[in-house]
């Protein structure tokens, strides 16, 4: 029983630094409804700038007071971030800012490699707690037994601070209704920018406070950024208490999970995620998502029409250009069209659902790599001709992508999104971990193509003819009526359900249909690459083909496509460089504030304005 409490204070303990970035988190999604993904890097800034001030100021006064200070700069670097990167594209698509946070990621994991290094720094030890308390005989860290004793005055400031104070009744009037805040004469501009500053101090705490349990490392933004956003899910998006339940009971079942059940430590708290958004859809003290994209404004999106003449000609002279492409190109060109083509492929079927039927999945991973899997198994443990392993990949993922959906669909928004990501990390772990299986980390090797497509050349045309066919199949069936049903599902529910249409079947088909191309998409790499490992389904995969999906345009057919191949050029070029996440993260930041309707999108209004500024010439010369 003596181990068993001391196991429990241990997980207590590690529950404050949690705490603190997830109420951070909470809070900036509850009054911006911004997905922040960069809140991670604020907590890894807090880490480093933390040592530093510690190594400068002595003893027990210069430890707290750097912890302090801490705070106050990563809110300030929160607060320059917000101004510069996030207040220009308020008015863009709810979750659009997703993108601006990952090329935030991508800056400040390089700058802090710039400034301190890419060796691993150990935190120091608390003046005056270093040693233990023996409770009922079992050794407990001193430093533990402060940490959780200062978690409920941080709760209970916070608990002030919104209930008590001017600042909280207007951070609780904008989570609830921002548009009235503003009609009242509030300045949003600067709240938001005061909630980020609070959040990402609160980030920064919870890096300063951890140092001396554990230090500093350039994998800390990613490290903690899951269970982050665990806690704030099954706590309810934008609720404080919520959030400290939730980091408690993560906490805790982390610490009994690592000493009963190691296997499960990869996935426990997803399950947990999954098992409460099933039970309860919008966390343990959440509220329903309002659904729409907050904030938006201008004209509404025009009605989609198969393309013209042109728009056919020119895709017609583009798949000839690709056609011809192997009689002019080296091998390599044609091995990185071949990447290319197989990326739009997985982004297009990302598209399918996110752009058409509005549901953001960050799970979308699993289809792609699911589908990978699948033909892999099969030539790996049965010598399954590659023609038929390839024909069950489609069909494994597809249906790996009901059994999600029919759990994943009843749900919405974030939510949504969420209960994707847990799924997805449930089956990265089934590969990553039954290594009798699938060899774990060390991956599927050996998984050539038929003698008939063994060559880049038949491989090029083999990947030409099914990739783009699928996103053409993909485009055919968004201009069928299954497209403008599931389409008029994502703008007006209710109106849809009036009119006959059931929604949720009709989301639940396009799910398991997008799991379907994205699996051809996996099973079209496995045989390219010749090999398969647990990296095509973490997380990170998921996240590449959101961000092209939203770099190329999320309210325009092509953009997945365009993503897909903007991205994979940008990539191939910058990875050459040192710094290529500073130069990548610049330049997607740049391009999400420059033209925020995505790249497609942008050039797409471009055309307009300068057609009409050319039919206005013609009128003006004719009126002469």
């Amino acid at each position: 029983m003596a181990f068993l409490f001391a196991q429990f204070l241990t997980g207590l303990a590690n529950a404050a630094a949690l705490f603190l970035v997830a109420s951070g988190l909470s809070l900036i999604f509850g009054v911006t409804r911004i997905v922040n993904f960069a809140h991670g890097s604020f907590y890894m800034l807090g880490a480093f700038i933390g040592i530093t001030l510690m190594e400068v100021l002595p003893g027990a006064v210069g430890f707290w007071g750097a912890i302090l200070l801490t705070g106050v700069a990563v809110g300030l670097i929160g607060a320059l971030v917000e101004m510069v990167v996030l207040r220009p594209i308020y008015r863009a698509p709810e979750l659009f800012q997703l993108v601006a946070t990952f090329g935030v990621i991508l800056v400040i994991q390089d700058l802090a490699l710039m400034i301190w290094g890419a060796e691993d720094r150990l935190g120091p030890r608390a003046p005056g707690l270093r040693g233990v308390w023996r409770i009922f005989g079992e050794p407990v860290p001193k430093y533990d037994l402060v940490l959780i004793a200062i978690t409920p005055f941080i709760l209970f400031a916070l608990w002030y601070l919104i209930t008590r104070t001017r600042l909280g009744v207007l951070v609780r009037a904008a989570t609830q209704d921002r548009e009235m805040v503003g009609a009242l004469g509030v300045n949003q501009a600067w709240l938001f920018t005061g909630v980020f500053a609070l959040g990402s101090a609160l980030a920064g705490w919870g890096g300063a406070l951890q140092l001396p349990k554990g230090g500093a490392d350039l994998l800390m933004d990613f490290n903690i950024i899951g269970a982050v956003f665990v806690v704030v899910v099954i706590g309810g998006m934008g609720s404080l208490p919520g959030a400290f339940i939730a980091a408690v009971l993560i906490s805790v079942l982390n610490v009994f999970g690592v000493t009963y059940l190691p296997q499960s430590t990869l996935v426990l708290m997803f399950v947990v995620m999954a098992v409460v958004l099933i039970i309860r859809p919008y966390g343990l003290l959440g509220r329903e998502e309002v659904a729409g994209e907050h904030g938006q404004v201008g004209a509404p999106e025009t009605p989609i029409r198969p393309y013209g003449r042109t728009g056919r000609a020119l895709v017609a002279a583009l798949l000839a250009a690709l056609a011809l492409l192997p009689f002019v190109a080296e091998p390599f060109v044609m091995i990185l069209m071949i990447d290319m083509i197989v990326f739009a492929l997985f982004a297009a079927s990302l598209h399918f659902i996110l752009g058409t039927g509005g549901l953001v999945s960050f799970g979308h991973a699993a289809f792609f790599g699911g589908g990978a899997y699948a033909a892999a198994l099969l030539v790996f443990h049965t010598d399954t001709p590659m023609e038929i392993a390839f024909l069950f990949a489609p069909l494994a993922a597809g249906l790996l992508a009901l059994g999600i959906g029919w759990f994943c669909i009843r749900l919405t928004g974030v939510y949504f999104a969420m209960l994707t990501l847990a799924f997805s990390q449930l089956v990265w772990s089934l590969a990553y971990q039954w290594r009798s299986v699938t060899r774990g980390d060390d991956g599927l090797v050996n998984i050539w193509p038929a003698e008939w497509l063994n060559g880049t050349v038949p491989y090029y045309y083999f990947t030409l003819i099914l990739g783009v066919g699928g996103i053409l199949f993909l485009r055919h069936v968004i201009h069928a009526p299954f497209g403008y049903a599931l389409r008029a599902g994502r703008d007006s529910p209710r109106q849809a359900e009036a009119t006959g249409i059931n929604v949720k079947r009709i989301q639940y088909l396009a799910f398991g249909l997008a799991g379907v191309m994205a699996g051809l998409a996996g099973g079209i790499f496995v045989f390219s690459k010749g090999s398969v490992f647990p990296t095509e389904l973490e997380i990170a995969a998921s996240f590449d083909a959101l961000i092209v999906v939203f770099l190329g345009g999320v309210k325009t057919l092509a953009g997945g496509v365009v993503g897909a191949g903007f991205m994979t050029l940008v990539e191939d070029w910058l990875t050459r460089l040192e710094y290529w996440r500073l130069l990548l993260g610049l330049l997607i930041i740049a391009v999400v504030i420059i033209a925020p309707e995505g790249i497609v999108g942008s050039l797409r209004t471009l055309w307009a304005r300068l057609r009409g500024s050319g039919e206005a010439a013609a009128e003006q010369e004719v009126t002469k």
